[in-house]
């Protein structure tokens, strides 16, 4: 993968033979964001389904707060997917540079803690944007077109599948960043943001299989 390429620019076919193929990249990490940018056009999705609806018109800002939250989440965990690759292709580099030498080793491993940090951060990243998802996500179950509700649990089980292996990819690097303390609280920050997510997915679930609606958020 080249500095040019975008995955947001293959098709689906395309997207799919290349991470299917041997090389590196794209791999589990672009995979999981673009399965968050899939939850955020679920979102987006159910929320045009339900604007202007006289059935739900009690439930209008919630609606759009969903459809503003579901349009930047696609298009940031878009960017996030080709960020993640090319965190990979720093990484990768890094790796191979020359360590003859007690200064080649030195440099070495600088750059390998280096790249290591944004080959954890970003990854971070797609979890605190799943996370956001799913609060609107929540946010919209029993307060949106009941015809979508499976739609709306879909987008909630996929923004968790995304945050969990993005999460994955975190904690695989946090190793080689050479900060203790940094690890010690990044792996803090993560773990309470699956919490939360984990709890909203089955939130979710339930409302969704209820098939019920329920009360407007509060103004």
């Amino acid at each position: 993968m080249t500095p040019s390429d975008t995955l947001a620019g293959l098709t689906l076919s395309e997207f799919s033979d290349r991470l299917a193929s041997a090389e590196p990249v794209p791999g589990g990490g672009s995979a999981s964001a673009i399965a968050g940018s899939f939850a955020a056009s679920l979102l987006a999705m159910v929320a045009r389904l339900s604007v202007d609806r006289p059935k739900y018109a009690g439930y209008q800002q919630t609606h759009a707060r969903g459809l503003a939250t579901g349009e930047r989440g696609r298009a940031v965990l878009l960017e996030l997917a080709d960020a993640d690759a090319r965190a990979y292709v720093g990484f990768a580099a890094a790796r191979k540079l020359p360590r003859e030498t007690a200064d080649e080793q030195s440099v070495r491993d600088g750059r390998t803690r280096i790249a290591a940090r944004a080959a954890s951060e970003v990854p971070l990243s797609v979890v605190d944007e799943c996370a956001r998802l799913l609060d609107d996500i929540t946010a919209m179950a029993g307060r949106s077109n009941l015809n979508a509700a499976s739609d709306l649990e879909v987008a909630a089980r996929l923004a968790a599948a995304a945050a969990r292996g993005a999460a994955a990819n975190v904690l695989i690097n946090l190793p080689m960043v050479g900060d203790e303390g940094y690890a010690a609280t990044t792996t803090e920050t993560l773990q309470g943001m699956l919490e939360a997510i984990e709890r909203n997915a089955a939130t979710v679930a339930e409302i969704c299989g209820g098939g019920a609606l329920r009360e407007p958020e509060p103004e």
